[in-house]
């Protein structure tokens, strides 16, 4: 940049360049400036031909985008306008500071919807439209931290009362108001969750896009309908912020606005303070493809930028960095004429004729409505690429001594009565001295001209916002039987639960009423799932379809790309893949459109790449299917350390909204996979499922009668080891008295624990019962139900009984549970099972590894071998065999028992 800019101040001939410049003004008079743009990129091409490669100049000066000319005016009345917004600014800091009066010290941020409150009141007053008759409606991702101002908005209009106010971060007792955007807590109102802060620009960026989506697959129709989101200037530094925003450019979303509050400052102090946040940013937008409208200085520096002939202004704007001027804000007048104007001269003479409050006055574009508008008319009219309107701010604005402009300013939740008193001063709040210690809300009344203007801007615009739609069109869902193919044995081909989960969404894509619905998304792995047969059967999205003959043409199973295309192939990007997936879950509520989403992805790769969006999903009340491919720590075999997934469960198992299951054959897929379309679709639940599938082949058996409702649950039966008969079809007879084991197992471990079985059969004449658990998580949360409720009806006749405790109660012998995942995820259950029953747990704790799956399950001591030797020193635990057998089952099955624990090596 400092090179280029050595270039570009270098003027070795000043009248050539006079005569240039008046010329290029000629033509700007004569035939406007995009004919002039046209004939500087001509000979900028011009000179690249010559062999004149100058550095790429990404940015433009530091003033507004929009001169003064061009700005659109805004029709509204802008004396009323101010006066609603001062008032929403006093409720806001209202509501933060009564709350942190009272105990319990509550937290929540003054200063960053202080610095926003203009750029969401130009939004509401004139261009966001909520959902009606005539229009679907914009979507708005707030940020977060202004959630106070949304609120207090929300107050004026009748929609929040003054109590609920005062239950701001209260919301134990009910009726509170959740401290963000919380779907989950504030479900007919808040429709995005935006903290952390990040996850607000990436969900955005793929909301729009799903938008294209539905509507080139003529599930929505087209309309002019935009997503506008919200973030800080020092919120993108998250690399969710940025991290996708070429997308947006690639796919021209013009769908899409992004307004980034330049206050210059984030929690700790400025963002930049060497540098120019603003520039930046701006240089990054346009590389993606975005159009770029900077709103840095408001309507009072208009007069002074015109008389600035010879660019002097212009050329301190651009060498003062965000450093000073924060100092400028916090220190005020004087100090900006000594320190800012004062640095040339002739910029101090400039200004010699203005008080040092007329210079404090000069304003930030973020804080001036024409300033804004103009802005944002532009930006709904932009066609073929997204916009960014970058605007400068000042981070507490209003707030003064008590945090304006200052590096404290983030965590100001108090406001001593001085402080109280000068913003009701500056903002000209109705509030009497003698009432100023209480900080009460102001309300003009229903029928004052201020919250008449409010409702009529809204009822013109289609309704308040924010709002959430909790249901959609209920979708039947198909009975299990529409899952013949899976629930139906393999016979004697060997196949992966990950082929049953592709066939059972082929299944789904032959259904009339669920076919359109399901939407594929895979992160550059379809081809590893074995999902590429969809790429002719549905074609991938493309919106702009496919310009090229694809390598593999004349192969059956090509490369197809499609502007109708159904599966979304989103890159290699874990986090691109589940926000497009939540756009796609989240569709029934945001479209009025349900959709059945499936994000299939490498276990390992999911949750520790997304596990933030992951609770925001939840948040959300999205409903489609997240698919851990590749599963488990042994099932995946040669991958390696960080490839192989032992520990997924144990994380989505805690989100509160998602039902997780490990299934070990095809019938269990189906079965989870019908019960979830009935939830999710048909009664319209808020949930989301995780199903972890794996790449391991081998025969799936017939599904057995009646094991529905414990797939669900998370256990059934798998085999009975007949407790009163042994090899009943040689007519032998089984001695009750001999020892019994219960053998727990899911995933592909399930299959070790069936052999496992065997051997002790074999080898000892122990008999064992055989258990599937598709999920321990399901098995915990009831058997905590059971726990709770017996807890809280101490008087009940008839206590309740954890599920767990159902099925193994009356089956004798110590239980052992083996799964591919860490001793954490069995262990969830210890609590209840039957009273004095000895558990025992394996698992692959420890870093993965790669090898063969038979060398790895013996690593990590959850093969058949260590299964059965765990058995057998349970047994004699509990007294029913000795130790000798235990020495004989290390020795028979060569268990190294000096070996150290898995996870320490």
């Amino acid at each position: 940049m400092n090179q280029l800019q050595d270039i570009l101040d270098q003027d070795i001939d000043p009248v050539e360049t006079r005569e240039w410049t008046e010329s290029l003004q000629a033509v700007i008079g004569a035939d406007g400036p995009e004919r002039a743009h046209f004939l500087l990129e001509r000979l900028v091409d011009e000179t690249r031909r010559a062999g004149g490669h100058l550095p790429f100049q990404p940015t433009t000066e530091y003033i507004n985008t929009i001169p003064p000319h061009l700005e659109a005016k805004s029709p509204g009345d802008a004396a009323m306008e101010w006066r609603i917004r001062s008032i929403i600014r006093w409720n806001a800091m209202a509501m933060v500071v009564r709350a942190n009066r009272k105990p319990g010290e509550l937290g929540g941020h003054i200063a960053s919807f202080a610095s926003s409150a203009t750029l969401y009141d130009v939004g509401f007053n004139h261009f966001w439209r909520a959902p009606s008759a005539e229009h679907p409606g914009d979507l708005v991702f707030h940020q977060g931290h202004s959630s106070p101002g949304i609120y207090a908005r929300a107050f004026l209009e009748g929609r929040i009362d003054e109590a609920t106010l005062d239950r701001f971060r209260m919301e134990v007792g009910g009726h509170g108001l959740p401290s963000y955007p919380h779907p989950w807590l504030l479900p007919d109102f808040w429709q995005v969750p935006t903290v952390s802060m990040g996850l607000g620009p990436i969900q955005a960026i793929y909301q729009a896009q799903f938008w294209k989506y539905l509507e080139h697959r003529g599930l929505m129709p087209k309309t002019d309908r935009k997503v506008w989101c919200f973030m800080g200037d020092g919120e993108v530094d998250e690399p969710e912020s940025l991290g996708a925003i070429s997308l947006a450019g690639r796919e021209q979303l013009d769908n899409l606005i992004f307004v980034v509050n330049c206050n210059l400052q984030r929690l700790d102090g400025p963002v930049r303070g060497n540098g120019k946040i603003i520039q930046e940013l701006e240089g990054v937008f346009r590389g993606a493809g975005w159009n770029v409208i900077k709103v840095i200085w408001g309507s009072y520096w208009d007069p002074l930028l015109a008389r600035d002939k010879d660019g002097l202004l212009r050329k301190l704007m651009m060498e003062t960095v965000d450093g000073e001027y924060q100092a400028c804000k916090a220190f005020g007048g004087a100090y900006t004429r000594e320190h800012f104007f004062g640095k040339y001269p002739q910029l101090k003479e400039m200004v010699a004729n203005l008080s040092d409050e007329d210079i404090w006055r000069l304003n930030r574009g973020g804080h001036d409505p024409h300033k804004v508008y103009a802005a944002y008319h532009a930006a709904v009219r932009t066609a073929g690429m997204p916009t960014v309107v970058l605007a400068k701010t000042v981070k507490g604005y209003g707030m003064g001594e008590a945090g304006e402009s200052q590096n404290i300013t983030h965590q100001q939740k108090k406001m001593a009565t001085a402080a109280i008193r000068a913003f009701r001063d500056r903002f000209n709040i109705p509030v009497p001295d003698d009432k100023l210690e209480e900080v009460p809300y102001y309300h003009p009344g229903k029928d004052s001209p201020e919250v008449q203007y409010m409702l009529e801007r809204r009822r013109a615009l289609g309704g308040f916002l924010p709002q959430r739609r909790r249901k959609s069109v209920g979708i039947p869902a198909p009975g299990l039987d529409a899952f013949a193919q899976i629930t139906s044995g393999s016979g004697e081909r060997e196949i992966s639960t990950t082929m049953a989960l592709v066939r059972g969404i082929n299944l789904l894509l032959r259904d009339k009423a669920i076919g359109p619905r399901v939407v594929p998304i895979v992160a550059d792995e379809a081809r590893t799932f074995g999902m590429e047969g969809m790429f002719r059967q549905i074609g991938i999205y493309a919106p702009f379809g496919q310009k090229y003959r694809p390598q593999d043409a004349d192969q059956l199973l090509y490369y197809r790309e499609d502007q109708q295309g159904q599966v979304l192939q989103e890159g290699i990007s874990e986090a691109g893949g589940m926000a497009a997936w939540m756009a796609a879950a989240s569709s029934y509520s945001v479209n009025d459109v349900p959709m059945l989403p499936f994000f299939i992805y490498y276990s390992m790769f999911g949750y520790q790449r997304f596990g933030d969006l992951a609770w925001a999903a939840g948040d959300m009340r999205c409903r489609g299917f997240l698919i851990g491919g590749t599963s488990g720590r042994t099932t995946l075999n040669g991958e390696g350390l960080q490839h192989e997934d032992g520990h997924s469960h144990v994380m989505f198992g805690v989100v509160p909204n998602c039902r997780a299951y490990d299934p070990t054959f095809s019938y269990e897929v189906a079965v989870i996979l019908q019960d979830g379309i009935r939830r999710m679709l048909q009664e319209q639940e808020d949930v989301y499922y995780y199903i972890t599938v794996m790449n391991e082949n081998y025969t799936h058996p017939d599904m057995p009668k009646g094991v529905e409702e414990g797939i669900i649950k998370g256990m059934y039966l798998f085999r009975d080891s007949g407790l009163g008969t042994r090899d009943a079809d040689k007519g032998k007879s089984r001695n009750k008295h001999l020892p019994c084991v219960q053998l727990l197992g899911s995933g592909a471990i399930l299959r070790e624990a069936i052999a496992a079985a065997e051997l002790l059969d074999k080898e000892f004449g122990v008999c064992a019962d055989i258990w599937s658990c598709p999920s321990f998580s399901e098995l915990r949360r009831d058997g905590f139900e059971a726990e709770r409720w017996n807890r809280m009806h101490p008087l009940a006749k008839t206590p309740r009984k954890a599920y767990v405790t159902q099925c193994l109660e009356g089956r004798p012998g110590p239980v052992v549970a083996a799964t591919d995942y860490v001793r954490a995820y069995p262990d969830q259950i210890r609590a209840f099972l039957p009273e004095g029953r000895r558990y025992i747990v394996l698992g692959t704790d420890g870093y993965g590894r790669s090898d063969t799956r038979e060398h790895l399950r013996s690593f990590f001591e959850v093969d058949r071998y260590h299964i059965a030797h765990a058995a057998i020193a349970a047994l004699a635990a509990d007294g029913k065999m000795n130790p000798e057998d235990v020495a004989r089952a290390i020795k028979i099955w060569k268990i190294d028992a000096e070996r150290p624990e898995p996870w320490t090596v």
